[in-house]
């Protein structure tokens, strides 16, 4: 077990009882006095898929959580993580630097490649996916965030199983003037931004420039980022105005500092001894997105919005094991494989709202055209065991195209059908077509063309009811679903040797929600104070999953070969509690804490290999007798049959809390101090060896201050930052899934232990400085 590493690995808690949390949820609403009925007034629907403009929540069904640009300033950040932290629920990725996967209450948390994290991702109303299945933004470019949880199909359409997040940059008149930071940190890390706008009476706008580099603490795991961006806002008329954003990022990323099992964790905390599976990443992202806002009268609105979004990523892949005369390979930066990756993302929305007395609609289109390109070629010659064939150098093993075209249309209602109860429903169909194009590989002389087209409906169906003036219990149910892949659907044509076979008939994915939750906004032992509870159960059926399992050997131990079918299920449910004080107090708290309790309600079969997967398939392969060397020196491997059904998903905290604790110091001086405390979690999918749970203080002030001198509007702020305060070790992440060669010896062992899962062990103490200057 991991707890070698020296951390604390406690028994199972029981499963939470979801009765019993919605009867504390019953009472606590119970518990206010009933006032005065809320008076509603006209009815507005504030949903929408395209501005941040509509920002209300109070009569919404669904779980949602905004975080402000100042906040996110206030914190400058290194990663999203450090902002999204503050929201219960949030069960994001991180491995290294600033990239992050974004995650919500455990869905998809068992996987950790280049999937879809099962949450929508929209930034400034474009429906942003990376090839890495990250999201990458200018972290000093954000003017909110939004999440919403729960099925969000029934607006954002595609792979918002969990939720969404909708992130807008930032924009407007008090951009104006000029704002120049540098911070300098740990590791090497630093920081430059420059912005300068201006704000007149026919619109306004600013450009921002910055720069984020790091040595990092990890073996070669430096990283760059250079983002140009700009936002500019034309008034057309006193009720209408043209916004024009733009992005630019340059970004290069080498190592994750993953080592394998506890063991080199000891020894070699910063990966020096071990090689990611990729590294090299190049990646360079352009959005341009132009929107139009007419407020036609007093209660219509209409929004229009073109964008393109475009991807470059290349990265090396797949370290190098042996060469093509069969010799070991250990060298740092021997790899097999260069991968290149070009997409394009193109569409255009439309929304019109309206209300008439106790009625409030929305009617939405929303068409896309995205293109997809995947070339994988080898950088050198090589073999996968010592006795397999030669891959010569610049063999092409993927060279792909897709098109992918969708068109959906999508409309709220929202009815105040009492002075105390807001009934709302939503309801989306998407037509989505694939035509996936493989052209000749090196193992392939033929050309491959397929195509494939979806249609699905998406919806949600929830109520809001006032309890009294300041409390509202809110309920859901809402709908969540994903398109196969061509990748998935075409496994086979997309990669011949490969070991899975193509499913042309894959089904979309579908998650169902149920939430029920109260916000109340109470005073606490004289303290103003926000509280929003819920509790929730996202059922998914039929997900798609290989045969063989998720990431494990392919189907060489049965008769059949491996392919993604829809065979997976699963059930998330738990209790959400987030907690906000009055931050103008000289003294103030907010705390985020979620129980998730995320098990598999369906996955027979997963097959755990021993010894090289690559190798060659031996139901005798051994680590002992005659042939022993032959599993240690990955020529064979064995599998071992998993029935997962039952069992948590991997990396999902039972007890997640977050809490905030802010000191006005001065008029002008604020410190904060963050604790960050997670449960243990499984780290794998057969629940055998565990991630441990820690406990993490951060903590970083800001000073305000006016230099003598400067200008009368001129502002200084200098910002410090300590991040695990105690010094802790910890690990970031923990993911296992088979046999895996030693770094410490160089050899397979035959056996699956707590030195075989990937592992990034958690950065020390790390300090940040800096000053901002603003004019």
């Amino acid at each position: 077990m991991l707890c070698k590493f020296g951390f604390d690995t406690h028994t199972p808690a029981r499963r939470p009882s979801v009765v019993a949390v919605v009867a504390a949820l019953g009472a606590l609403a119970a518990s206010a006095v009933l006032a005065q009925e809320a008076q509603l007034g006209e009815v507005k629907v504030t949903s929408t898929t395209i501005d941040d403009r509509f920002t209300s929540k109070r009569f919404d069904p669904s779980s949602i959580h905004d975080i402000s640009g100042k906040t996110v300033d206030e914190k400058r950040p290194q990663n999203m993580v450090q902002i999204l932290n503050a929201i219960p629920g949030i069960t994001a990725d991180l491995s290294s630097g600033d990239e992050i996967k974004i995650k919500l209450r455990g869905v998809e948390n068992q996987r950790y490649m280049g999937e879809k994290p099962g949450v929508a991702i929209v930034i400034d109303g474009v429906p942003v996916f990376e090839r890495t299945g990250k999201v990458n933004v200018d972290l000093d470019n954000i003017e909110s965030i939004r999440v919403i949880k729960g099925g969000a199909s029934y607006l954002f359409g595609e792979d918002a199983l969990s939720g969404a997040v909708i992130i807008t940059t930032k924009r407007g008149a008090k951009y104006a003037g000029f704002t120049a930071a540098a911070d300098e940190g740990s590791w090497g890390y630093n920081r430059q931004q420059l912005r300068a706008g201006f704000a007149a009476d026919w619109g306004s706008g600013h450009l921002q420039t910055t720069h984020r580099s790091s040595q990092d603490y990890y073996w070669q795991s430096a990283y760059k980022t250079d983002y140009i961006d700009g936002n500019f806002r034309l008034f057309l008329t006193d009720r209408s105005d043209l916004t024009v954003g733009f992005e630019r990022s340059d970004r290069m990323k080498d190592k994750h500092g993953s080592v394998a099992g506890v063991n080199q964790a000891e020894v070699d905390p910063r990966g020096v001894l071990g090689r990611d599976y990729t590294r090299k990443y190049d990646v360079n992202l352009e959005k341009l997105n132009v929107t139009y806002s007419n407020d036609y009268s007093d209660k219509g609105n209409v929004m229009l919005l073109a964008y393109q979004y475009k991807d470059r990523t290349y990265y090396w892949s797949a370290p190098q094991r042996y060469t093509s005369t069969g010799a070991a390979v250990t060298a740092q930066d021997a790899y097999q494989y260069g991968n290149a990756y070009d997409q394009t993302q193109r569409g255009v929305k439309g929304e019109w709202r309206t209300s008439a007395g106790n009625l409030g609609w929305l009617a939405g289109l929303d068409l896309r055209a995205n293109e997809y390109i995947n070339l994988v070629k080898a950088i050198t010659s090589f073999k996968n065991s010592p006795f397999s064939a030669t891959v010569p150098l610049g063999s092409v093993t993927s060279d792909d195209f897709t098109k992918e075209d969708m068109a959906a249309v999508y409309g709220e209602l929202k009815w105040a059908a009492t002075n105390k109860l807001t009934v709302t429903t939503n309801a989306r169909y998407d037509h989505s077509a694939l035509d996936y194009r493989g052209n000749p590989l090196y193992n392939r002389a033929t050309t491959v063309n397929k195509s494939k087209a979806f249609n699905v409906s998406s919806w949600r169906l929830g109520g809001t009811y006032a309890v009294e003036p300041q409390s509202d219990v809110f309920s859901n149910l809402s709908t969540g679903f994903r398109t196969p892949t061509a990748e998935q659907l075409y496994s086979g044509s997309v990669s011949p040797t490969g070991g899975t076979a193509n499913n042309e008939d894959l089904k979309p994915e579908k998650s169902l929600t149920f939430e029920i939750g109260l916000r109340r906004r109470a005073n606490l032992f004289g303290i103003n104070t926000e509280i929003e509870a819920a509790v929730f159960q996202i059922e998914r059926k039929d997900f798609i999953l290989a045969s063989s399992g998720q990431y494990s050997a392919s189907g060489s131990a049965t008769a059949l070969a491996s392919r993604y079918d829809n065979i997976g299920g699963a059930r998330n449910r738990g209790f959400e509690l987030s907690l906000k004080t009055d931050p103008k107090k000289s003294v103030w708290l907010d705390a985020a804490y979620s129980l998730i309790d995320a098990r598999f309600t369906r996955y027979d079969n997963f097959l755990l290999a021993l010894g090289n997967s690559n190798g060659t398939y031996n139901a005798a392969c051994s680590m002992t007798g005659v042939g022993a060397a032959n599993m240690a020196n990955g020529t064979c491997y064995k599998t071992i049959a998993y029935n997962n059904t039952g069992k948590s998903l991997p990396r999902v905290p039972r007890h997640q809390l977050f809490t905030t604790f802010g000191w006005q110091a001065a008029a002008d001086w604020i410190v904060r101090l963050e604790m960050d405390a997670k449960a243990w979690s499984w780290a794998d999918e057969i629940n055998q060896e565990k991630m441990p749970g820690r406990t993490l203080f951060n903590l970083h002030t800001t000073y305000d201050f006016r230099m003598p001198g400067t200008a009368s509007n001129s502002k200084w702020q200098v910002f410090a930052r300590v991040d695990n305060l105690l010094d802790r070790k910890y690990f970031t992440i923990v993911r296992g899934t088979n046999d895996t060669k030693s770094n410490l010896t160089n050899a397979y062992n035959g056996v699956y232990d707590s030195n075989d899962p990937s592992m990034t062990v958690g950065k020390p103490r790390a300090w940040t400085l800096g000053l901002t200057a603003s004019f």
